[in-house]
């Protein structure tokens, strides 16, 4: 328990997943050593903060800076209204440190909290710092790296940082020391597909065009959870595994991950910071296909540091075809100790203690210990 009583910290994130997720898992760390939590977010950040229980949130106006001058001025009017609420929740719940988790949404609190002189943390997902968070790094007491190198900090900066680890969510973190599960040389193979923030429409393009080229022997064997962008995607995922006889289920949103990752053997996915973090954690091997329209390739990066350790093959989308996808399957059906070897490569990728880390920092700094 800290010394001082009623710490209070802020974590300011991003909307999307991706942001949200890591300091989901922050927050249960610092609650479980007394500290008092709050978030600030935008309106895409509540809709993953508002089913979990126990935590307490303030959506704060925000903006990503658009394109065209009406856009930009339109961004720069709603980043100055997140500003001035932002200095309002500070006077309110008075935090004695703010943790900011990347996105333009998290701008108005850290940057409220530097200019009233209170300690500030900041952590970052990708292995190339995001704008938001180069922006905040001159004033900020640390920078939290997910992964080593901090490329994109100035130099002045770069002492400053600490490689933690991306935190991930506790019933994520369980996964780490559960078995791989069986996968039998005639049995089934689960595969699990989601296209995270970013959404993924090529998955429901190419997938089940691969499935067809499998021969029978192998496709009847597949057991597709596949996560989807529309209503009438799912209507036509599903007549099409249908008529494949292929056991599928398709849904906009899976609110039981944990558990759907439990029982699958192979993931194929975008690779997303959060979602390289909590498949390494749980020990499952990936096709990651990077999202390729970030001008950094910070997607591929992140896959890269998984495929390094063995857990994971990356497929640049231009290679992501019907041909080499059911290629790949067939060699995992035939051989599933390839996929037990890759399980265990992605875990030597994993930080299951990144949370715990994470919040030592935080907890130092917001108790004057650093």
């Amino acid at each position: 328990m800290s010394d001082k009583d009623n710490t209070k910290i802020l974590l300011s994130s991003g909307g999307t997943g991706g942001h949200v997720f890591p300091a989901i898992a922050l927050a249960s760390d610092l609650m479980s050593r007394g500290f008092e939590v709050h978030f600030a977010t935008d309106t895409r950040g509540q809709s993953y903060l508002k089913n979990q229980s126990g935590l307490e949130y303030t959506v704060l106006p925000s903006a990503a800076l658009g394109a065209g001058v009406g856009r930009k001025l339109m961004s720069v009017f709603n980043m100055g209204r997140g500003y001035l609420a932002a200095k309002k929740l500070l006077k309110k719940f008075q935090p004695d440190i703010v943790v900011g988790f990347g996105g333009y949404p998290s701008v108005p609190a850290v940057l409220a909290a530097q200019r009233a002189k209170i300690p500030t943390v900041l952590h970052e997902q990708n292995a190339i710092l995001g704008k938001a968070n180069l922006y905040l790094a001159p004033k900020a007491q640390r920078i939290a790296l997910s992964l080593p190198g901090g490329k994109g900090l100035e130099d002045i900066d770069l002492i400053r940082a600490v490689h933690t680890g991306n935190p991930v969510r506790p019933e994520i973190s369980n996964l780490y020391t559960k078995p791989y599960p069986t996968l039998q040389h005639d049995g089934p193979l689960h595969v699990l597909v989601f296209g995270g923030s970013q959404g993924a429409s090529i998955f429901s393009e190419v997938l089940p065009e691969a499935l067809r080229l499998l021969p029978e022997t192998y496709r009847s064997r597949i057991r597709i959870v596949q996560q989807c962008r529309t209503e009438e995607e799912i209507g036509k995922l599903q007549k099409i595994y249908s008529e494949m006889n292929i056991p599928s289920e398709c849904a906009l949103f899976f609110n039981d991950m944990p558990e759907r990752l439990a029982s699958t053997h192979l993931v194929i996915a975008r690779s997303g910071a959060s979602t390289v973090a909590e498949l390494s954690t749980a020990g499952r091997p990936a096709i990651f296909v990077p999202y390729p329209h970030h001008a950094d390739q910070q997607q591929m990066r992140n896959a890269e540091a998984v495929a390094e350790k063995g857990g994971a093959w990356v497929m640049p989308e231009s290679g992501f075809t019907a041909q080499a996808l059911a290629t790949r399957l067939e060699t995992f059906l035939q051989h599933p100790e390839t996929l037990f070897k890759a399980a265990e490569g992605t875990r030597d990728a994993a930080r299951p203690d990144a949370a715990r880390k994470l919040g030592n920092l935080v907890t130092a700094i917001a108790l004057g210990w650093n």
